[in-house]
């Protein structure tokens, strides 16, 4: 039988124990967690595509929420011009103050000059009231294209290439209609979004093909690969995969793909953090896609925005 003195020492090794885990689990989640960087790979198939169809590789970038030029950052840039993509997407929240605009503009002369290069709009930088003129500038200044209820079309190889990124639902507001008006379906077409939760709004206007403006076709003509989106930061602390806080905007969604409609959704873990500067069971992220891109519709006639692809 234990005495007294026993069974104080094993509930004092006990709380040592905890202490000691909880202590550790804080170091990971403020000092390591953060700084991590993973590489996950997926891969889209265009309607109609087959194995003997060229693929595109695309780079989703999203919720860097720059601070400065890190180390860290450093190699996010680094990661994603080895990853060697043909396109680059940058899904939102790239910063948070508005006097980071010139990070930015040094983060994005980093990357390869090759790929074209779009991005989209988050919360942040609508709360933050970045000068959206300036912002746009500094995209384009390093050929970026900054889309905000806008679509794009470029070629790569012999296949047309349809890019929509709408404004984001939370903090500022996205519209179809504005986005895909005069724009002729294509069978390689994807969606940026930041807020993960306006896939719904995409699905439901999809099902129910209502009329995007007096005398153009219903959604349902368009045929969308997926639509990719951040804003979560997979929970941000997420232990064993249970976030307890989603921010607002994110609808059901958490991280990774939902395929339980169409068109599938892919949510980004993203980079940075917001509010607290913690990660824990959230490890930031670069999505790396390959895209197989279909021939169907590609001869079409365009009148979406083309962007030259030379390197191509």
């Amino acid at each position: 039988m234990q005495s007294e003195h026993t069974k104080l020492l094993t509930r004092r090794r006990l709380l040592i124990a905890l202490g000691g885990a909880a202590i550790a689990a804080a170091g990971n989640g403020i000092i390591l967690e953060p700084r991590r960087l993973s590489i996950t790979r997926s891969s889209i198939d265009s309607p109609g595509s087959s194995a003997a169809d060229p693929v595109m590789r695309v780079v989703q970038i999203t919720d860097l929420h720059l601070q400065r030029i890190s180390r860290h950052v450093q190699r996010i840039a680094s990661t994603t011009n080895r990853l060697k993509p043909q396109l680059i997407v940058m899904t939102g929240d790239m910063i948070d103050r508005r006097e980071r605009l010139p990070e930015l503009g040094r983060f994005l002369e980093l990357l390869d000059d090759g790929p074209v290069k779009l991005a989209v709009l988050g919360n942040w930088e609508h709360w933050a009231h970045v000068d959206m003129e300036q912002l746009a500038t500094t995209y384009s200044d390093r050929a970026c294209r900054l889309l905000v209820n806008e679509t794009v079309r470029f070629r790569f190889q012999d296949r047309d290439v349809v890019i929509t990124g709408f404004d984001d639902a939370t903090g500022g507001r996205p519209h179809l209609g504005d986005a895909l008006h005069n724009v002729v379906p294509a069978a390689n077409h994807i969606v940026l979004a930041h807020s993960p939760a306006f896939r719904d709004a995409v699905v439901a206007a999809m099902a129910r093909g209502p009329m995007l403006h007096d005398g153009d076709a219903a959604l349902a003509k368009y045929s969308i690969a997926c639509v990719l989106s951040g804003h979560t930061h997979g929970g941000q602390v997420a232990p064993f995969g249970w976030a307890p806080f989603r921010p607002p905007g994110s609808g059901r969604y958490l991280r990774g793909w939902y395929r339980d409609a169409s068109p599938p959704l892919y949510v980004s873990r993203g980079l940075g953090t917001s509010m607290l500067p913690i990660r824990f069971g959230a490890v930031p992220e670069l999505a790396m896609f390959d895209w197989r891109l279909s021939s169907a519709l590609q001869h079409d006639q365009q009148k979406g925005e083309v962007v030259d692809q030379s390197n191509t």
